[in-house]
């Protein structure tokens, strides 16, 4: 059957695919709340742990071994626009069905849900992940007055999240204005920078970069009166099913904020 992935292109699959491989973390995490059946991942897919130690990794998101993924013959890729390098994923799409999506918001991600639901078969399975999550951010409530915030995701260079990005997204349904937000992408920035933004609140991702408490103190440096604090990346960039256990965490963060 074909069917339209989230860059507009049409994709010829079986339905329903029996020969999986995501090449994306978030993805794949969203596949096995499906029940879908997968034989290839990658070696940032930990979750769940129980197939990131028993199926077969095919490569980092950014670097796939492409004759391994060859040797798998599988009938669909799951990729993701952002996360792959475009001209492995074009490499791979020459050969097999790949379906790419491109998640800018949290409506982004829900149609996401819905077609892969719909690929796979698993509509009904789809619709309840999908309606937990927005029914999770539908009931958060951000800050009554929005707080100056940058949120790092890399250290040498220092990196942080720009306004066009699902992690900015998800810092303004908590309330958080991000002091980058006029700056595209994950832009380098120097920590004087950061001294001029006027933030009040720093946020220290865990991921990819795994930063930890001994970070606080550098930034601490340059903003002596900000808020310095270690958070869940996953809950601010994953946007597949985890999507549904992030308006609890955001809840406590604000909570933590309004203090």
């Amino acid at each position: 059957m074909l069917y339209k992935d989230q860059l507009g292109r049409e994709v010829e699959i079986p339905s329903p695919p029996q020969r999986i491989i995501s090449v994306v973390p978030s993805q794949t995490e969203l596949l096995y709340d499906l029940g879908a059946q997968v034989l290839g991942i990658t070696k940032f897919c930990v979750h769940p742990d129980a197939w990131f130690r028993s199926i077969t990794r095919v490569g980092g998101t950014k670097q796939l071994n492409l004759e391994l993924i060859a040797s798998l013959q599988p009938d669909l890729i799951i990729a993701n626009k952002e996360e792959n390098e475009k001209a492995q994923i074009e490499a791979l799409a020459a050969r097999f069905p790949v379906w790419t999506s491109d998640i800018r918001h949290l409506a982004d991600a829900c149609a996401m849900i819905t077609s892969l639901g719909e690929i796979l078969e698993r509509r009904h399975s789809a619709q309840l992940i999908r309606q937990r999550i927005e029914e999770g951010f539908e009931a958060l409530t951000p800050l009554p007055v929005a707080v100056p915030t940058a949120y790092f995701i890399w250290r040498d260079p220092w990196m942080v999240a720009g306004g066009d990005t699902f992690i900015h997204e998800m810092m303004a349904r908590c309330g958080f204005r991000n002091v980058f937000e006029d700056l595209p992408r994950y832009p380098s920035i120097s920590l004087p920078q950061l001294a001029a933004s006027a933030c009040k609140l720093v946020l220290l991702s865990s991921e990819p970069y795994p930063f930890k408490e001994k970070h606080i103190a550098e930034i601490r440096e340059y903003v002596p009166d900000a808020d310095v604090r270690l958070v869940d990346g996953e809950m601010f960039s994953w946007y597949g099913s985890r999507l549904m256990h992030a308006p609890a965490y955001f809840e406590a963060l604000i909570r933590q904020d309004g203090q």
